[in-house]
């Protein structure tokens, strides 16, 4: 049996067809512009399912006799479409500042407590109901053309099946998704202005849309009989395909976005959890939930550093044959940390503030600072602000023990070491970095009956690359500079 991980990620696409032995049979990716400005945030919705399209019609060149393919896709960001699924409109990203004062207008006619209460979510602009009630009150037009509200998940396997679902993880991204009832919450629709009928109907995690259309079918020379299955938020997806199913492991998602997952065995109290702006998520294994601590820039940091610093090091890694990323690790020749504090809010801070008019800052330069040290420095910055989070988690009732570690950084051993030392947990490195595919492709194999369950799926999937252990003395060190990191939001808010 064959089965597909459908990833769709913010700048890009992938789709990684896997066996039901688990190996890896092959891998297509394409990329695609998101546009930012002062004024907004958006991504080309056509351009992404065209890409969608191409990474199918890639694999299915080679394997033709796919049975099911599982589609997760990066939350919030949403658009609306006409009756045959294409898209009237830019779609909006997560990062868009504009919603904000529809926002407060929610919030102001039923109590931020109250939302929260519904939706495990504290009231934030970056959740889809605000950005469709700007529409609504901005772009009248497009909002009276419009026959569907689609997050990514659930325009995919529109396009593919022609039946408009998504599953319960993605649906609790709108902030308007009652994730008590697992039901989209009238209430909230009402209040907002937005009519609930645009939306997909809501699924549990994992749950067919059924076969591919035969018209799309024999374009993209597929079976017929693939199976289309909504899977889930790609964060769910990743800590699935990181084998996180009860509490006490914990996922770090190293991705453009860096994320910790951690598993509750119950739903935590919501005023806690609101406190740090964390989301109460519904999880694949029912009864259990999910959360999510984040910070914006994760990888995105380290690209910005390499794209605006590091041509001269490019071509040196190049003529070395290695990555610019290893070139800078390996260039950084102290043992200590950088002692540079970088506050990683290069496009404004997650988790826990949510603060989208922060700013990043690089404090304790000198005349000895080089790019290896700032690299270095903003590995670091990460790495500090998930332990912030980490800390904050821990009053919520998170257990943390290990963390799986999954994205394009876990396949830096330098920053997995440092990431252990600082948090002062043993961090294991998963073989296959890309958890978000692996975990579709897991609960796509459920769906289409390759595996029993999803830990049976785990036991032939996932394969444990290394564990890095915490460095007592490295720890100490790190410790010492994290202390004044604490202090460093509050330092340069007042001054951006």
């Amino acid at each position: 049996m064959k089965i597909g991980g459908l990833d769709i990620g913010t700048t890009g696409c992938k789709l990684t067809l896997f066996d039901e032995t688990g190996r890896q049979l092959c891998r297509a990716y394409r990329d695609y512009p998101v546009k930012r400005s002062l004024g907004g945030h958006e991504i080309d919705a056509a351009a992404l399912t065209d890409a969608a399209l191409e990474v199918i019609r890639e694999v299915a060149a080679a394997h033709p006799d796919i049975d099911g393919i599982g589609v997760t896709s990066f939350g919030e960001s949403f658009v609306l479409t006409d009756g045959q699924g294409r898209p009237l409109h830019p779609a909006m990203l997560y990062t868009d500042p504009r919603g904000a004062k529809e926002c407060r207008k929610l919030s102001d006619a039923l109590g931020e407590e109250k939302i929260c209460r519904i939706t495990g979510l504290r009231p934030h602009e970056m959740y889809s109901i605000s950005k469709l009630a700007w529409i609504r009150e901005n772009h009248p037009e497009i909002y009276r053309a419009a026959a569907h509200a689609f997050l990514i998940e659930d325009l995919v396997v529109f396009t593919l099946t022609g039946n408009a679902q998504i599953d319960y993880s993605l649906a609790s991204r709108t902030m308007a998704f009652d994730v008590n009832k697992l039901e989209w919450s009238g209430e909230i629709f009402d209040a907002a202005g937005v009519d609930a009928s645009l939306m997909s109907a809501a699924v549990p995690s994992g749950t067919s849309a059924g076969h591919i259309r035969g018209d799309l079918a024999r374009q993209l020379g597929i079976s017929r009989d693939c199976r289309i299955v909504s899977v889930s938020h790609d964060q769910i997806s990743a800590a699935v395909g990181a084998g996180a199913f009860e509490a006490g492991v914990a996922v770090d998602g190293a991705g453009t976005v860096e994320c910790l997952t951690p598993i509750y065995d119950r739903m935590p109290d919501p005023a806690v959890m609101a406190d740090g702006y964390f989301s109460i998520v519904p999880y694949v294994v029912p009864g259990k939930y999910a959360a999510y601590a984040f910070s914006y820039t994760g990888g995105a940091l380290l690209q910005w550093c390499v794209e605006k610093l590091a041509a001269a090091e490019k071509a040196k890694a190049s003529a070395e044959g290695i990555s610019v990323n290893e070139y800078l690790e390996r260039a950084y020749k102290s043992k200590t940390p950088s002692g540079l504090l970088v506050l990683p809010h290069f496009a404004g801070a997650a988790t826990p503030y949510m603060d989208t008019g922060s700013k990043g800052a690089i404090v304790g330069l000198d005349m000895e600072t080089d790019l290896p040290a700032l690299y270095r420095g903003c590995m670091e910055g990460v790495a500090y602000e998930m332990r912030l989070n980490y800390e904050a988690l821990k009053k919520t009732g998170a257990v943390f023990e290990r963390i799986n570690a999954t994205g394009g950084g876990a396949r830096s051993a330098v920053w997995m070491q440092m990431k252990a030392d600082i948090l002062g947990l043993p961090v294991t490195a998963l073989a296959v970095s890309d958890a978000g595919t692996v975990g579709s492709a897991m609960m796509t194999g459920v769906a289409a009956g390759a595996f029993a369950d999803l830990k049976s799926a785990a036991a032939v999937m996932i394969r444990e690359e290394k564990t890095y252990v915490p460095d007592p003395a490295m720890t100490e060190s790190y410790d010492a500079v994290y202390q004044r990191y604490k202090g460093l939001y509050a330092a340069v808010r007042p001054l951006v």
